[in-house]
């Protein structure tokens, strides 16, 4: 199992770096909810995680995700991930800088039936807005 959850995370790699609707459906449970730091609310299912995508092509088109742990115990994984893109859109009320970023994130998820049914999303913001010169205080 270890191993089919790794192969199913690699392909969601695939996913979120493609936006492939068919690999939506074939790897996230219609019932699945995520947690992301950028939504009061869950999103849900698979429309739940294209909008998550959405929003952030929105500010960097051309952002892709590498995967650089993959650590699963039972139905959850952990995933380290390393994120680069150029800010070409608004992101957060910050109009494009052209700049390019890296951010870190790590996320946990849940499998069922070999589907992604839950994930808790913690990408670096605090990171990515000093990136993009925001600034902390006064």
């Amino acid at each position: 199992m270890k191993n089919e959850l790794k192969n199913k995370m690699n392909r969601f790699v695939d996913f979120i770096n493609t936006a492939d609707e068919k690999l939506a459906a074939e790897l996230v449970s219609q019932e699945a909810i995520f947690l992301a730091p950028t939504n009061p609310e869950p999103l849900k299912g698979p429309d739940g995680y294209m909008a998550i995508l959405q929003m952030m092509r929105s500010g960097f088109p051309d952002i892709q995700w590498h995967a650089e742990d993959i650590l699963v115990d039972g139905d959850k994984v952990a995933v380290r991930y390393t994120m680069n893109g150029t800010h070409k859109g608004d992101f957060f009320g910050i109009s494009a800088t052209q700049k390019a970023i890296e951010i870190k994130a790590m996320n946990f998820y849940r499998f069922n039936d070999g589907k992604i049914i839950e994930e808790f999303g913690m990408p670096d913001l605090l990171g990515l807005l000093l990136q993009l010169g925001g600034k902390i205080g006064a």
